[in-house]
């Protein structure tokens, strides 16, 4: 056995986990959302809010949302430390995150479905922008976390083969997971991709088939991760969309283009995650912005907020003097502390004496008494640079603690400002990397 896995297995022998098959569970309508998209070309995947019953790996329904919030700020804050590391390591210090290289997964991220090796195995796994390596569990297996269905198994694939330590791609690793390569004793190129909550896997970097919905099997490059921890749901791995190198995008570029497009459902229905193939009409666009802070993030401009139509009123410095970024694992949108300073104020206010306020919630701290049903919410709209607008439905801007409580799903953050999941749910977002820019657009998915 390999020196580095051999001593993961005996540092963390106490923490073997076996992996469970758990029944997929089965949603009719699954395919409404997508079915205008299976008529176009390129490739197009259900998309599953990770709580949702029509999940092939849901998780449970009671889980605590200060659990979800709990990873968010973890998130957050592994993210921030790849923009802005001198901000985070202050906010760190105050709310006791733990923080490493890579981004915290926790329990928010969206998951999907692909076919991998020959012949083709189906697997859960988790749709991260801000992750890039692709990553699978596999056989024989150190330690691995549960997971929905067995574990991916090399031997039985015809098509399977280890990336020596000599290839471009394992030279591409530290871009990738942010962290160097190692090499086994035989000559393969082993993996760590870290993560900022302390989840991690290591293994060996692999190539095989991945088989998608409407296409011919493509060779992919990736991780088949013999020791796993941490907060992956009941997912095999991970899809990467960032942009690097090894992420699934780019590896399909050559034949799909450097285009994709999603939209995040709620727990009530099924989105979708469509790889290449895209029609911009009807999206508005803003310009992704190029950052030499973290090259493989999404960066957008946001310009003003309006609440029942007015501007907050803040300078508009107080906007771009924190970079932004559009992600699709942070579950609360983190604007700069002055932004939501000005935005809770004007939420407040437009809601008046009609809903008496409520003690914070952990992150929360603009929260209302009473249930988001027939809250008077004003409209609230997202401005970005080069005139794309986001005119949020009342559900995208509140959340609902339990029915006893409402707040608004908005926080105050430094270093980085991340437009998350939440805000995002029903909307079409278009990701044109070549073109350099972002759409969006109302009506995605239920």
């Amino acid at each position: 056995m390999d020196f580095l896995l051999g001593l993961c297995c005996f540092l963390f022998f106490s923490v073997v986990a076996s992996s469970t098959e758990i029944p997929v569970s089965s949603c009719p309508d699954q395919k409404k959302n997508i079915s205008n998209l299976l008529r176009s070309s390129g490739i197009h995947l259900p998309l599953h809010h990770p709580q949702s019953p029509c999940s092939p790996a849901p998780l449970p329904g009671d889980l605590l949302f200060s659990e979800i919030l709990r990873d968010d700020v973890r998130r957050v804050a592994a993210l921030s430390l790849r923009i802005a590391p001198s901000t985070t390591a202050a906010a760190a210090n105050a709310v006791t995150v733990p923080l490493s290289p890579g981004t915290a997964v926790g329990v928010g991220n969206y998951i999907t479905q692909i076919g991998l090796g020959t012949p083709s195995k189906t697997f859960v796994v988790v749709v991260d922008t801000g992750s890039s390596l692709p990553w699978v569990q596999c056989l024989p297996c150190i330690a691995c976390h549960k997971q929905s269905g067995p574990l991916f198994d090399p031997s039985a694939s015809s098509t399977y083969r280890q990336i020596s330590c000599s290839s471009s791609s394992c030279s591409d690793l530290s871009s990738a997971t942010l962290n160097p390569s190692s090499c086994s004793r035989s000559g393969s190129c082993i993996y760590e991709a870290s993560y900022g909550d302390g989840s991690f896997s290591v293994g060996y970097l692999s190539q095989d088939k991945i088989s998608l919905p409407g296409t011919i099997a493509h060779l992919l490059i990736f991780g088949c991760g013999r020791f796993n921890q941490g907060l992956f749901g009941l997912s095999a791995g991970i899809v990467g969309l960032s942009k690097n190198s090894l992420s699934l995008l780019y590896q399909l570029a050559p034949s799909l283009g450097s285009s994709f497009s999603y939209c995040l459902p709620t727990t009530a229905s099924t989105g979708y995650l469509s790889l290449g193939g895209q029609n911009p009409a009807g999206f508005a666009f803003t310009p992704m912005v190029k950052s030499s802070l973290e090259k493989s993030l999404y960066f957008l401009e946001l310009a003003d907020i309006k609440v029942a139509g007015r501007s907050l009123s803040v300078p508009a410095s107080a906007y771009t003097d924190t970079p932004t970024i559009i992600d699709s694992g942070t579950v609360i949108t983190r604007l700069p502390e002055k932004v939501y300073s000005a935005l809770s104020g004007a939420v407040v206010a437009a809601v008046g004496g009609r809903r008496p306020r409520a003690a914070p919630y952990s992150i929360l701290d603009t929260c209302f008494k009473g249930t988001a049903e027939g809250f008077p919410a004003p409209e609230v709209s997202l401005l970005f640079a080069g005139g794309a607008v986001i005119r949020l439905p009342t559900r995208n801007v509140l959340i609902d603690l339990h029915g006893e409580t409402t707040c608004l799903a908005f926080a105050g953050a430094k270093g980085v400002a991340i437009i998350g999941n939440r805000l995002q749910q029903t909307f079409k977002v278009l990701y044109d990397v070549e073109g350099e820019r972002i759409g969006f657009a109302a009506g995605g998915c239920g």
